[in-house]
């Protein structure tokens, strides 16, 4: 069994947080167009250091040649540790690599290296019974150094692991519809999960959570109309019929990125509990029939939203929400059936969960990072 260490009483005070913290270190593969290897990654090795050694003109630091993903593992009562769906990110990370002309990490190799990271770093997976995660950050970038504009001749697969808390907390947030800017266009890169869509949306978010707004949403930017998602996560709303059936809607769009949570959460939502799942354009003004709105993502977990404000037409759509500003009785039942199958306390009728194994015997060697 992977082993638990003392930092078991530090996660049951309640000071995890969402934040960097120090590992034993993260895992390295590369990719080069010639050479030895040339064509294919290397294995997976083991870097003790949270650095890399990457040449100043690298093009994932000059044009943006770069896609990451997220995911979390977690500690089951009997204290294995898995992690939650790894093939999913696998496939998207793919999707986002051939966007931005990066060789595709091969879906075995992208799950090794996931299960070495967390594996070297057991230690750090968080007691069952707090109910945190360890976060895992696989990130892909060019790393070969050019001036001109044109696909990289090298790359580099780094996988990165820290425990974690809740993204946006457990309470319910309040939204706030961006006007001013648009995440992404038609036929863009909206679908995939590249760095550039999101550090243009920082100083918007920055703005409305100034103003009280615990999170940002997006609407479709060919005609502002439509739901597309959260800038950290997708949008699902809850909506119960006069007879008290409920449906759980989805927005359906190109530009929306494919979350295996939101996936996840329908699955669960059709096949657990029963209820219907729709996945269709959502206009906006269906906002105000919506019992609950739930925002779903691997950071987020599933967090309930409280309203959702237009500031332009002076609307504010208010939702159900639980006690002491908790999840509503839909999206309860939803995350106490997602996070029991995430922690093992609920049976994994899907198959989600990856069992981690430990890594060969002499992997775990003190590799520093070049020219660290």
């Amino acid at each position: 069994m992977l082993l638990m260490s003392g930092w078991s009483s530090f996660y049951l005070v309640g000071n995890v947080g969402f934040k960097v913290r120090e590992v034993n270190g993260h895992i390295e593969s590369h990719f080069s167009l010639s050479g030895t290897h040339s064509g294919s990654w290397s294995p997976p090795r083991f870097v003790a250091s949270p650095y890399l050694s990457v040449h100043g003109m690298a093009s994932g630091l000059n044009y943006g040649v770069q896609v990451f993903e997220g995911l979390k593992a977690f500690r089951a009562p009997d204290g294995k540790i898995t992690i939650f769906r790894p093939d999913q990110n696998a496939k998207r990370m793919q999707l986002s690599a051939a966007a931005v002309s990066i060789p595709p990490v091969p879906e075995d190799l992208f799950i090794d290296a996931v299960n070495k990271a967390v594996a070297v770093n057991a230690e750090f997976v968080p007691p069952h019974e707090t109910g945190a995660a360890m976060y895992i950050r696989p990130l892909l970038f060019g790393s070969s150094a050019q001036i001109g504009l044109h696909p990289p001749e090298e790359f580099t697969f780094v996988v990165f692991v820290m425990p974690t808390g809740v993204y946006h907390g457990t309470q319910a947030a309040d939204a706030l519809i961006l006007e001013d800017f648009d995440r992404a266009a038609p036929h863009g890169t909206g679908n995939v999960k590249v760095g550039g869509n999101y550090a243009p949306v920082l100083r918007h978010s920055k703005a409305a959570y100034a103003a009280g707004y615990g999170i940002t949403l997006h609407l479709d930017s060919a005609t502002r109309s439509e739901i597309d998602e959260f800038s950290t996560s997708a949008f699902l709303g809850v909506k119960k019929s006069d007879d008290g059936k409920v449906t759980v809607v989805v927005p359906q769009s190109q530009n929306i990125l494919k979350s295996a949570t939101s996936d996840s959460t329908c699955d669960i939502a059709s096949l657990v509990l029963g209820y219907t799942v729709e996945r269709r354009p959502i206009k906006y003004e269906e906002l105000a029939s919506l019992s609950e709105v739930i925002a779903a993502g691997t950071a987020a977990s599933l967090v309930p939203i409280k309203s959702i404000t237009l500031k332009s037409k002076n609307d504010k759509f208010e939702f159900t929400v639980g006690k002491d500003n908790g999840p509503g009785p839909v999206t309860e039942k939803l995350l106490t059936t997602l996070k029991g199958i995430q922690l093992g306390s609920v049976p994994d009728q899907f198959g989600w969960n990856h069992i981690v194994t430990a890594p060969p015997e002499g992997f775990v060697t003190d590799v520093k990072a070049e020219g660290s």
